[in-house]
């Protein structure tokens, strides 16, 4: 091919790339309903893979745990040279160490089961019973009133007849058509929920084989990401990998001990208070626990109107309680588990619930942080790799202030406190020496 004529050969080819992204474009965004749908679908087929992924990620620190253990037991007890007994030994150790780990989580699922689930039900049964009696008490309270003041109900006697009147209506309409509605949804969560019970199920299945097989998929993913990318880019993506593999386990585990602490000192400060429900409480506040920042408030919500149908005075303790208890959790244990595993500030983990949480429900709540987290390292590395380009500083504090950059001496100009004047200030100097004008 002529030399001359490949610049018109690339834009050629420039052109149709464009035009064909355009066309594609139009296409997913004409045909989106679709697209979502499908995307639905294939979830639903790939459910039981999820979960079994999202089990083996939480595990995969004991695993590796126990691993680690057993293989320095046959190190210790078992010496050997040859390459072929010391494969046998990491195979015998990781299978080991996988069986443990499963049955760990299996004997904590049951016992969570054996110990809570009867009492929770039992307390769902008091609060079913309690809410009808609770009814009584306001009915009675109403005749009560009746008697004591009937003027107040022949002033309003027309207004009261028709409140009855459309009671009635209401009863005979709308209610009679909001409890086959409900009826029909409980049959359809009764299956769905069965159906969600298969797939965890199926879900500690795949778990056993990801957690066996995760050396290979981790062998796998690298070697796919250095054969199709340049060496340099490949890096690359396995640090942000790594990094983002340390963020999600950092704060899930974390986030999980704390919950954990928060629902053990909910049941402890509520069994002194002498609350009702204590057990059921307990749960709701250490698994809502689990969403950054709002759980707290997010449990503690239907948890005092439970105990509002006992009595109002314990519900105000309550709420006080749930209080004092977010703030230790927020200034005390949180901090001392999870540290500083996502490099967020407050604002952004209130940003990343809220946007996540809006999108993708509970779930989204959970994993919002976390994975803005991510999105947050990059940008900021983006960032600080372009700023280095340009042969400036990286800190942040080095453009608070800023007036602007000399471009041939890549230095930064500041405001003088309280004047308009621009001065050369080295960047060398501190925070403090800037804001004074030193």
């Amino acid at each position: 091919m002529k030399e001359e004529y490949k610049p018109y050969i690339r834009w050629g080819v420039t052109i149709i790339a464009i035009f064909s992204a355009c066309v594609m474009i139009f296409f997913f965004l004409l045909r989106m309903d679709l697209i979502v749908r499908f995307f639905g679908k294939a979830t639903d087929a790939v459910q039981s893979i999820i979960y079994g992924l999202v089990i083996a990620f939480i595990l995969r620190p004991v695993a590796s745990f126990w691993q680690e253990k057993i293989e320095k037991y046959f190190q210790k007890n078992f010496p050997s040279e040859e390459e072929k007994k010391q494969k046998k030994h990491h195979m015998v150790a990781k299978g080991i160490s996988v069986a443990i780990t499963m049955m760990i989580a299996l004997l904590v699922i049951g016992a969570v089961i054996g110990m809570i689930g009867p009492r929770v039900v039992d307390s769902i049964k008091n609060v079913v019973a309690s809410s009808s009696g609770f009814l009584e008490t306001i009915e009675q309270w109403a005749y009560s009133l009746q008697e004591k003041h009937p003027e107040l109900f022949s002033a309003g006697g027309e207004a009261y007849e028709k409140a009855i009147v459309y009671l009635e209506n209401w009863v005979n309409t709308d209610l009679l058509g909001w409890m086959n509605t409900l009826v029909s949804g409980f049959t359809t969560y009764v299956i769905g929920f069965f159906s969600s019970l298969m797939n965890w199920i199926l879900g500690l299945i795949v778990a056993i084989y990801a957690l066996t097989e995760r050396e290979a998929f981790d062998g796998q993913a690298k070697k796919m990401v250095y054969a199709f990318l340049p060496v340099e880019n490949a890096n690359v993506v396995i640090e942000i990998a790594r990094k983002a593999n340390q963020i999600f386990s950092g704060f899930i585990s974390g986030k999980l001990i704390d919950s954990f602490i928060i629902g053990v000192l909910c049941f402890i400060g509520l069994s002194v208070l002498r609350m009702p429900y204590t057990l059921l409480i307990s749960v709701i506040v250490g698994v809502t626990n689990v969403i950054p920042f709002f759980g707290p408030y997010v449990g503690a919500v239907p948890s005092a109107f439970l105990i509002l149908l006992v009595n109002p005075i314990q519900c105000l303790y309550f709420v006080i309680f749930i209080l004092v208890l977010q703030q230790i959790d927020g200034n005390i244990i949180g901090p001392k588990i999870l540290g500083d595993s996502t490099g967020l500030s407050a604002f952004w983990v209130i940003f990343s619930i809220l946007l996540f949480g809006g999108l993708f429900g509970f779930v989204g709540m959970v994993i919002g942080v976390p994975t803005f987290a991510v999105i947050y390292y990059l940008i900021k590395s983006g960032v600080e790799y372009l700023l280095r380009k340009k042969e400036l500083p990286v800190g942040t504090q080095s453009y608070t202030g800023l007036y602007r950059v000399d471009e041939e001496e890549k230095v930064i100009l500041y405001c003088k406190k309280g004047e308009g004047k621009a001065e050369l200030q080295d960047e060398n100097k501190s925070k403090e020496d800037v804001e004074e004008g030193k």
